[in-house]
């Protein structure tokens, strides 16, 4: 316990603030954090916990890294978000990162939704949401998306386009342990 936090919560909060700015900023998420802060949870775990420490670490990475995946495929995320949940997962496990997953994924579709309308984009959401209903009905013959999420960055308009989804993860986190607190309150 550092902070009354555990390790593992507290070197989380830290890492998800630093892609959060990076992802906001440049909307990148860095190996140079991501690989390090994947490896270093497994063997951190895998050293404190022993074999079930090492295994819960390697399900939560697994559960972080299996989670995104479908999205990176089909073009809708970079891969630096889906390194990025699969370190967190080795460094809070399987339980605690399905739960950030989740409240992750209720304010990216939130935010999603305010950039939708507020950016007048509905016909082109319901456009893209099409395109992508076709991509994945065809998914044994085409995968992937020529549209990735790279090739968006560059646009001038990239910020009513595209979402910061470490920033989303950031925010996830702190959800998760807020929820957490208040459970564990009297």
């Amino acid at each position: 316990m550092v902070l009354g936090l555990p390790v593992g919560v507290l070197v989380v909060l830290v890492a998800v603030t630093i892609t959060a700015v990076t992802d906001i900023w440049k909307y990148k998420v860095y190996n140079a954090l991501t690989i390090p802060l994947l490896i270093s949870g497994v063997i951190y775990h895998g050293y404190t916990g022993g074999e079930n420490g090492l295994v819960a670490s390697i399900l939560g990475a697994g559960f972080g890294f299996g989670s995104l995946l479908a999205f990176y495929i089909l073009g809708g995320m970079g891969a630096g978000d889906v390194k990025l949940l699969a370190a967190i997962g080795a460094w809070l496990g399987l339980q605690q990162t399905y739960y950030v997953f989740l409240a992750t994924c209720l304010e990216t579709g939130g935010y999603s939704l305010f950039l939708i309308l507020s950016h007048g984009r509905l016909g082109e959401t319901w456009l893209n949401l099409q395109i992508l209903w076709h991509r994945i009905n065809a998914f044994g013959r085409y995968m992937g998306a020529d549209d990735r999420v790279e090739a968006v960055v560059n646009h001038a308009d990239r910020a009513g386009r595209l979402i910061p989804f470490a920033a989303m993860v950031a925010i996830g986190v702190v959800a998760f342990l807020a929820w957490k607190t208040l459970k564990a309150l009297p």
